[in-house]
């Protein structure tokens, strides 16, 4: 019997995966469950009697890893989620590191499998406290992509962990059109009943909040070498062709998702 271990099993795409795979054959992996892919004695524990890996890479850098892929890729089959920004060829620090990493996972596991997703449909979920409080949404106006719900993905990833038909494939996974930041906000909007509005920041006045805010400075410079670039183009039938279902739309995540964005009272 197959025995998968879900790395980032509580973040938006593990609980979707673990949703989509027979429960016996899961072994979740995350810091809630006591998991630390930082820590190879903690990997190793969980990697016992475990023949498959969705591996999802939680730092900044590849520094750690070239030992992780070491452990994780004895006699087994990974599939890694990777960026479709390495496909597109961008060259950002994170874009980057996914390409080492595919680097790795290639050269370590016995079979494997990329998959380069799209923007994520659950990042919107950033956006939830500017929705609620104030229904402007402001940031850095970064290209529009054709954002994959996460759902999706899970469901790739899926048929990619318990067959071999996708071994040895990159896969780039994106959802069924091209939206812009500015018509997210207004998905959402339309699914909460509200007029919101997405307000464009200065990457100057973006770079000076995110940092303010705590976020890493490799992730803000990433985020903001997409600014001023033209809007992706890439569309791929991927999904459908390999979960039998047509991908999802980003108004078919906020339909979904809109409890999350509704004023509290």
């Amino acid at each position: 019997m197959t025995k998968i271990l879900v790395t980032g099993a509580t973040g938006n795409v593990g609980r979707e995966l673990i949703r989509q795979l027979p429960a016996a054959d899961v072994r979740p992996f995350s810091r809630q469950t006591g998991g630390d892919l930082s820590k190879v004695e903690s990997l190793r524990d969980a990697l016992d009697g475990v023949d498959t890996v969705f591996l999802i890479w939680p730092f900044l850098t590849a520094d750690a890893a070239p030992a992780v892929l070491e452990e994780v890729g004895r006699g087994r089959r990974v599939v890694y989620l990777s960026s479709s920004g390495v496909a597109e060829g961008h060259g950002d620090p994170i874009n980057r590191m996914h390409a080492e990493l595919e680097a790795l996972v290639e050269g370590a596991a016995a079979s494997w499998t990329i998959l380069r997703a799209n923007t994520i449909a659950s990042n919107a979920r950033g956006w939830a406290a500017q929705v609620r409080s104030t229904g402007v949404v402001r940031g850095p106006d970064i290209p529009a992509t054709a954002v994959v719900h996460e759902r999706d993905i899970a469901a790739v990833a899926a048929r990619a962990l318990t067959s071999a038909d996708l071994d040895g494939q990159r896969l780039v996974l994106t959802g069924p059109a091209v939206v812009s930041r500015a018509e997210q906000v207004a998905a959402l909007g339309t699914a909460l009943g509200r007029e919101l509005r997405f307000e464009p920041v200065a990457a100057g006045d973006a770079r000076t909040q995110m940092l303010a805010d705590g976020r890493p400075a490799v992730l803000v410079e990433a985020l903001l070498a997409n600014v001023g670039r033209p809007p992706s183009t890439l569309i791929t039938s991927t999904v459908k062709e390999v979960s039998g279902r047509a991908a999802r739309s980003f108004g078919e995540w906020a339909a979904e998702h809109v409890d999350e964005f509704r004023q509290k009272r």
